[in-house]
């Protein structure tokens, strides 16, 4: 008896757990290196240029009156 046939079905899930392991290992660690570095207070924090997009009350008035 000879247990040694792969099949193509089984050869891609295998290449589907590498590339699965290699992308979980990869965003687990970015997390973790972010969180540490917030601790010691190395991140950098960005602008969210997106932040403040609602139009202020102050902004319609003196669209208003042209």
């Amino acid at each position: 008896m000879n247990f040694l046939y792969f099949d193509p079905g089984l050869g891609a899930m295998i290449v589907q757990a590498v590339v699965a392991v290699a992308a979980g290992v990869l965003l687990f660690s970015k997390g973790v290196m972010y969180k540490v570095k917030s601790f010691f207070g190395l991140a950098k924090e960005e602008e969210d240029t997106y932040d403040s997009i609602d139009i202020d009350e102050q902004d319609s008035d003196v669209n208003d009156e042209d």
